[in-house]
């Protein structure tokens, strides 16, 4: 049986902040804290924020690091319970948003942040007393705003998910002039996240036709334009299709990834200063060349979907023509051609697996990976 929701109230258009403090008032948030970063606050992105909602009373926590991590959750819990505040606003890329989630959680559930993990049996934990979160990204990326989980390396060190419909924003606020001003590889590294859901998604074998077809799409648009948006950042057309295909990716992966996500989300766990964005595109070919031994896959014709969709013309070998197009497009984004250029190297590979076979995303790829099918996909990505 399949079971999907889509519930988050969308607002996607240039000057789509207009819409935020109607959306406070909807929710019945009166007293909001904003979660936010360093660099979102001196980009000016959060007075933006504020002067959007004249008359309500904010709070402010701007020190979410590059991957949301259980000890900035609990300062940014600390800040929330101190100011009484009834809601949060997630303002930023997926880190921010991520760390919202956790803010929710946090400040309405006891005990640790495990407690609470997917891989721990947490989610059926969350209850509906988690604080409504409104989102508002900054990124072209990971769609985190849309979707019902947070991944966020907790004390122990791994980076683990936390996935409940009750985490899923209660509305998101899409509005591309706030990503005119992200750097070129910024815009790169997250819009290849966007591409990398809706590939890893729709190569998922299990039943989702809507998730499927958002994918696609999604898909479509975010090949079509990532390289306008990072050669000109200034591209309105560019950003609103990305920040439209980052949307997408997370509406569809509600039906599941796999070990593109699983290795990122390991090896992010690992080495948090590596981008998930950068790690998803690495990884995007190995683990192509795993999925198309799947009967289902070759019997349902995805990889050659997915190459329609991307504009490539493929007459045999669609998995190698995926992950060449792939390659390709990281070598003209400017982004690292492989693991071994991040500073990773053969020496991590135990530990690397370990995480991903223990990852949630492990367990929804459409074909089971062993320990040692992980190891070959690693050494592919060097």
């Amino acid at each position: 049986m399949s079971s999907f929701i889509y519930l988050t109230q969308i607002h996607i258009e240039f000057g789509a902040l207009k819409h935020l403090s109607d959306e406070c008032q909807r929710h019945g948030i009166q007293r909001p804290l904003i979660v936010t970063d360093a660099g979102i606050k001196a980009a000016g992105l959060l007075q933006a924020a504020l002067d959007a909602m004249p008359g309500l009373d904010c709070a402010v926590f701007d020190a979410t690091p590059s991957n949301p991590t259980e000890a900035a959750v609990r300062a940014a819990t600390a800040v929330c319970k101190a100011q009484s505040c009834d809601g949060i606003i997630a303002l930023g890329g997926g880190s921010s948003i991520d760390c919202a989630k956790g803010v929710a959680l946090a400040a309405t559930h006891e005990g640790p942040l495990t407690t609470y993990a997917t891989i721990e049996g947490g989610s059926g934990r969350i209850t509906a007393k988690v604080l409504p979160l409104i989102a508002v990204p900054t990124t072209a990326g990971t769609g985190s705003e849309v979707a019902r989980g947070a991944i966020i390396i907790v004390d122990d060190g791994r980076k683990l998910g936390f996935h409940s419909w009750h985490l899923m924003p209660k509305a998101a606020i899409l509005d591309p002039a706030l990503t005119l001003g992200l750097p070129p590889l910024m815009t790169a590294a997250t819009g290849m996240d966007a591409i990398a859901h809706c590939m890893e998604t729709f190569m998922s074998t299990s039943f989702n036709p809507p998730a499927d077809g958002i994918a696609l799409d999604g898909l479509a648009r975010g090949w079509a334009n990532i390289e306008r948006a990072t050669r000109d950042g200034s591209d309105r057309d560019a950003r609103l299709n990305m920040m439209s295909a980052s949307m997408q990716g997370a509406l569809a992966f509600q039906k599941g990834l796999g070990c593109v996500h699983s290795l990122s989300h390991s090896l992010g766990g690992i080495n948090p200063r590596l981008h998930h964005g950068t790690l998803n595109a690495v990884f995007l070919p190995a683990v192509i060349a795993f999925n198309a031994q799947v009967p289902a896959v070759q019997a349902e014709q995805r990889l050659e979907r997915l190459a329609q969709a991307m504009g490539l013309h493929v007459s045999t070998k669609p998995a190698q023509a995926l992950g060449d197009a792939i390659q390709a497009m990281n070598a003209r984004l400017g982004l690292p051609s492989g693991l071994a250029s991040m500073g990773v190297g053969a020496l991590q590979f135990d530990d690397i697996i370990q995480g991903a076979i223990a990852d949630h995303s492990h367990k929804t790829n459409p074909r089971e990976a062993s320990a040692d099918d992980y190891r070959v996909m690693l050494q592919a990505s060097m």
